[in-house]
C-alpha cells in the first residue's frame, strides 16, 4: 500500500484476526449505528403530535439540542475508557444506557421530562457512535476497512430516508411513544449479539493501577456543554450579543483553560495532547471539523429551498436531499481503489476540491430552476465527500495503535460534531442577516411559513419571498464552500504527503 509505506514502519499490535463471529458482530454494530441514526431523523417527524400531546412548544427544540449536546461532549470520555477498558465494556453499557432513556422517553409525561429523557438517550448516544467506528477499524484490516466504514455510512443513508417514514407512521397511525419503544427490539438484539460474538484481543498488563482523569472529564463536559448551547441557542432562544450568549462563551472559555490545565497534570488525560501535537490528527480534526460545518447547508437549509423556491411537497424535497446518501456510501466503498494508489492526502484532496467546486456551483444554479438540478449536484456532492470523509477516517485510525484508537476516533467525531453545531448556528445567522437585508426584517423559519399559503399573497410578493429565500440559501452554500476551502487548506498545510500508518502485526482476512 503506497499511503502504508511511509515514514513509520512501526508494529503494533492490532486487531484479533479474521473468525467466524465477524459477521454477526458487524451486524450488531450496524444495528447499534441504526438506533443513533434514526434517532434525530424518527423523532423530528413527529414533532407536533409530541407537542400536541404534552404541551411545551417553545422549548421543543431541546428535544434536539439536548440529545446533540450529550452525545458530544460524551464522545472524548468514551473514548478514552475504551482505549483504557477495552471496546466491549463501553458499547454495551452505552447500548443499554440508551435503551433505558428510550424506555423513559416513552413514559414522559411531560416536555420538562421528555427533554430530560433525550439527554439520557444522548449519553448513551455517544458511546454508540464513537465506539462503533473504533470497533469496525479493530475488526478489519487496513485495505478491507472501507467495506465495513461503507456499511455504517448505507446505515446513516437509510435511516435518512427511513426515519422521517417510521416517524410518520408512528405518529399518524399509532403513537408518538412507539418512536421510542421501537428502539428495544433493536438494541436488545445488538447487545445480545455483542455479548455473545465480540472477543476483544488480550490486553497487555498494567504495571500500574487504572486512574481515569474524571476531573478532566467533567471538565471536558462542562465546557461542550455551555459552548454547544451557546452555539445551538444563540440568534434563537436570546440574541447573539445578549447576556446569556456572551455570558456561556465566557464561561465555556473559562472552563476549557481549567480543563486544559487539569488535563495537562492528568497521568492519563481524557483528551492528551498527542491529539494535537501529531500532524496527521490535528489535521484530520480539523478537515472533519469543516465537514461538520459544510453538510449543515444541504442537511438544513435545502429542504425549505426545495419547498419555497422550488415549489416542492415535503416528500419529493426530501428526496432530493437523500440523493447524497445514495451516492455518499458507493464511493466511500470504492475509495480505497483511489487511495491505496495515490495515497490518503491525496485522495481527500481530490474529494474536497470537487465538493468546494459543487458548493461554488449552487448559486448559478438557475431561478427557480428544476428540482433535478440540486438533485444532481447533491448527488455528485455526496460522491465527493465519501472520497474525502472514509479516506480521511481509515487514515488516522491506522497511524495509531490499537490502545489508542478509541481516543483518536472520538476526537475526529467530537471535531465534526462540533462543526455542525457552529455551522447551524452561523449560517442560520447568515441566512437571517440576508433576509433582513432584502425584506427588512424575518426569519427563514417565518418566511417559509408564509410561503405555504401562497393564496395570501399576490404573485408579485410571493416571488419577492421566494427570491429572498433563494439568495440567502444561496449565501449558506457560498459559507459552506469556505468551510470547503478550510478542510483543503488543513490538509496541505497540516497533513503529511504520506500518512505514517503502522505496520499491521495481523493481516489475516476473510
Amino acid at each position: 500500500m503506497k499511503d502504508g509505506r511511509t515514514a513509520s514502519p512501526r508494529t503494533t499490535p492490532e486487531a484479533p484476526p479474521a473468525d467466524p463471529r465477524r459477521g454477526p458482530v458487524v451486524a450488531a454494530l450496524m444495528l447499534c449505528m441504526a438506533l443513533a441514526a434514526l434517532d434525530g431523523t424518527i423523532v423530528a417527524t413527529a414533532v407536533p403530535q409530541i407537542v400536541g400531546d404534552l404541551g411545551g412548544l417553545s422549548v421543543f427544540s431541546w428535544l434536539f439540542s439536548g440529545y446533540l449536546l450529550a452525545v458530544t461532549v460524551t464522545l472524548p470520555v468514551y473514548g478514552k475508557l475504551s482505549d483504557t477498558y477495552g471496546r466491549k465494556p463501553v458499547l454495551v453499557a452505552g447500548t443499554i444506557l440508551f435503551l433505558i432513556g428510550s424506555v423513559l422517553c416513552a413514559a414522559a409525561w411531560n416536555m420538562a421530562a421528555l427533554i430530560a429523557f433525550r439527554v439520557v438517550q444522548g449519553l448513551g448516544g455517544g458511546a454508540l457512535q464513537g465506539t462503533v467506528q473504533t470497533i469496525a477499524a479493530d475488526l478489519y484490516p487496513l485495505k478491507e476497512r472501507p467495506r465495513i466504514q461503507a456499511r455504517l455510512s448505507s446505515v446513516w443513508a437509510t435511516a435518512s430516508i427511513a426515519g422521517p417514514v417510521l416517524g410518520g407512521v408512528f405518529a399518524g397511525y399509532a403513537d408518538w411513544r412507539w418512536i421510542f419503544i421501537v428502539n428495544l427490539p433493536v438494541g436488545g438484539l445488538a447487545l445480545w449479539m455483542i455479548l455473545r460474538h465480540l472477543r476483544e484481543p488480550a490486553r497487555p498488563a498494567r504495571t500500574a493501577p487504572v486512574r481515569v482523569d474524571w476531573a478532566g472529564a467533567l471538565g471536558v463536559f462542562a465546557t461542550g456543554a455551555l459552548l454547544l448551547t451557546a452555539l445551538v441557542q444563540g440568534g434563537v432562544a436570546w440574541p447573539w450579543l445578549s447576556a446569556p450568549s456572551l455570558g456561556l462563551l465566557g464561561g465555556a472559555a473559562l472552563l476549557a483553560a481549567l480543563t486544559v490545565a487539569v488535563e495537562r497534570r492528568a497521568a492519563e488525560p481524557i483528551i492528551p495532547g498527542w491529539v494535537w501535537r501529531r500532524r496527521t490528527i490535528a489535521a484530520v480534526n480539523l478537515a472533519l471539523g469543516a465537514l461538520g460545518l459544510l453538510m449543515v447547508a444541504p442537511t438544513v437549509f435545502l429542504p425549505t429551498y426545495a419547498q419555497s423556491v422550488l415549489g416542492l411537497g415535503p416528500i419529493a424535497a426530501g428526496l432530493v436531499l437523500s440523493s447524497w446518501t445514495l451516492s455518499w456510501p458507493i464511493s466511500a466503498a470504492l475509495s480505497n481503489r483511489v487511495y491505496t494508489r495515490i495515497g490518503f492526502r491525496l485522495t481527500a484532496v481530490l474529494g474536497i476540491t470537487g465538493a468546494l467546486a459543487l458548493l461554488l456551483a449552487f448559486p448559478l444554479l438557475p431561478y427557480p430552476g428544476e428540482a433535478w438540478q440540486p438533485a444532481l449536484l447533491m448527488l455528485l456532492l455526496g460522491g465527493c465527500l465519501g472520497l474525502f470523509q472514509l479516506p480521511l477516517m481509515v487514515g488516522v485510525q491506522s497511524t495509531v495503535p490499537y490502545e489508542e484508537r478509541g481516543t483518536t476516533t472520538a476526537s475526529v467525531l467530537f471535531c465534526r460534531q462540533v462543526g455542525q453545531s457552529t455551522g447551524a448556528a452561523l449560517f442560520g445567522a447568515v441566512a437571517n442577516a440576508v433576509l433582513a437585508t432584502r425584506l427588512g426584517g424575518g426569519d427563514l423559519d417565518a418566511v417559509a411559513r408564509a410561503l405555504e399559503a401562497p393564496a395570501s399573497l399576490t404573485a408579485e410578493a410571493a416571488d419577492h419571498l421566494r427570491r429572498a429565500v433563494a439568495a440567502a440559501v444561496d449565501y449558506v452554500y457560498l459559507g459552506a464552500a469556505a468551510a470547503a476551502a478550510l478542510a483543503l487548506l488543513a490538509l496541505l498545510t497540516l497533513a503529511p504527503r504520506r500518512f505514517p500508518v503502522l505496520k499491521e502485526a495481523t493481516g489475516d482476512e476473510e
